[in-house]
């Protein structure tokens, strides 16, 4: 255990630094995909045009989204690990809003199938309202890690 902890600490810039890049990668799939969302909401369903826009939309949550997701949450997991952060206030608001992104996530999974059975529960402008909360998540989390105001 001891030599684990070790080897995990001597990484952890590489960690943190991998975590960084696929926080990113999952936000942009969080970006995308509510628009995606938004042009799909306006096709007719069962449209060449429909089917075009549930094939993209799978591919961002398949290639990108599901794959990112996971990635940032076990890395965030050995970070928060290694520097013992579970008793600060700041990483427990992140991790919050990153359950919060992760819920989201898996909301907008459902859309997509709800979108892909010819559903159109929400209308554009919901959706693109929508697509402002993964920034929103961001901006915090971001002054959360950085600044620590609590």
């Amino acid at each position: 255990m001891n030599n684990t902890f070790e080897l995990l600490t001597v990484a952890y810039p590489w960690i943190k630094a991998a975590h960084l890049t696929f926080v990113m990668f999952w936000i942009a799939g969080l970006f995308i995909l509510p628009r995606f969302y938004v042009y799909h909401h306006e096709t007719t369903p069962g449209s060449a045009e429909d089917r075009a826009w549930i094939e993209r939309e799978d591919r961002v949550r398949t290639i990108i989204l599901t794959p990112s997701m996971i990635i940032v949450w076990v890395l965030g997991l050995i970070l928060a690990y290694l520097i013992g952060a579970w008793d600060q206030h700041w990483f427990q608001a992140k991790l919050l809003l990153v359950i919060a992104l992760t819920g989201y996530q898996g909301w907008l999974g459902k859309y997509g199938k709800g979108l892909a059975a010819g559903k159109r529960p929400l209308d554009s402008r919901t959706l693109r309202i929508m697509n402002e909360l993964p920034g929103i998540a961001t901006a915090i989390i971001v002054v959360l890690v950085i600044v620590k105001p609590f």
